[in-house]
């Protein structure tokens, strides 16, 4: 089983609070620092405003050591795949091949209203067009040119340079679709991540995106499972609330709310009883969402209290 903290910066957060959440996981022993990809907070102010994902991973691969680095998840609809493909391949170079690349449709309309970005409709045909892009430009061996004429992007003799250090880059596919989202992640990721399900969910999601592997003849067991959720720990019933009410505005969410039997809330104990959970319907890694980047001491309480005591 594999541990991550995962944030989302964009309901506020700097870079060098992201760089000391990062530097603290990596202490503490967490396996990677995920971050969201977002340009518009959900709840309030968001100030001092969002940070690029890619650059801010560029940051933290030169400033961290061990731990991966990734999106969960990068939205189609931000960056041309040609472009995706160079600047994860940078990234991986600076890290030392530390990089893994979460891909996703994009949904969240009003922050593309905000910053200009067009948000059509119908975007699962982008997203396996970026996924035949960016797995082709980095699979093309040294010397030969790779061409791309698709729906929606067109590509021709590209060097497809650079390469990433990694090969391949792990790539994180997720979602909740029945259909087209298991039959993407059977295709081309190494990662499916089920996103923030009930957990009488968990147990279809897997199995769907089993028999999709099955169905192009991949072994399932080739393709790692994980699971996200907002994540609330503490030593007593006091840090939890302090912790929940701190962010309460930004996700609208009460202590009563986010104790839902869903969410991972609690001590030590209980953390671990949710991931036996997990893990007994064949999850391998979680990553613990945690939505207050300048809240240190949960980051000090998860990799202290909680995960030496965590199956691995």
């Amino acid at each position: 089983m594999e541990y991550t903290i995962f944030t989302e910066p964009q309901m506020g957060a700097t870079y060098g609070d992201q760089l000391a959440v990062a530097q603290s996981a990596e202490r503490l022993g967490f396996d990677a620092f995920f971050r969201s990809d977002h340009y518009l907070t959900g709840g309030g102010t968001g100030l001092p405003g969002p940070t690029d994902a890619w650059t801010t991973l560029a940051g933290l691969a030169r400033e961290t050591s061990r731990i991966r680095l990734g999106t969960l998840v990068s939205s189609v609809t931000f960056r041309h795949p040609g472009i995706l493909a160079i600047q994860v391949a940078q990234v991986d170079d600076m890290s030392d091949g530390r990089v893994e690349l979460g891909l996703g449709t994009g949904w969240f309309e009003r922050e593309h209203a905000a910053y200009g970005i067009p948000f059509p409709k119908k975007r699962f045909d982008l997203l396996e067009e970026q996924l035949q892009v960016v797995t082709g430009l980095w699979s093309t061996p040294l010397g030969e040119t790779y061409s791309f004429h698709g729906q929606h992007y067109d590509l021709s003799d590209s060097p497809a340079l650079p390469k990433p250090r990694q090969s391949p880059v792990p790539l994180i596919v997720g979602g909740g679709g029945p259909k087209r989202t298991p039959e993407l992640a059977a295709r081309f990721a190494t990662e499916y991540n089920v996103g923030f399900p009930e957990n009488d969910e968990i147990r279809a999601r897997v199995e769907r995106v089993r028999s999709a592997c099955e169905r192009i003849g991949r072994d399932p067991e080739t393709l790692k499972l994980s699971v996200a959720m907002s994540t609330f720990a503490g030593a007593d019933a006091a840090a939890i609330a302090r912790r929940t009410s701190r962010v309460s505005e930004r996700i609208g969410r009460t202590l009563d709310d986010v104790r839902d039997g869903v969410n991972i809330v609690g001590d030590a104990d209980e953390i671990g009883e949710h991931v036996e959970r997990y893990a007994a319907l064949g999850i391998q890694r979680v990553h613990f969402q945690l939505l207050d980047l300048q809240d240190l001491e949960h980051v000090e309480y998860l990799g202290e209290e909680v995960l030496p005591h965590l199956p691995r």
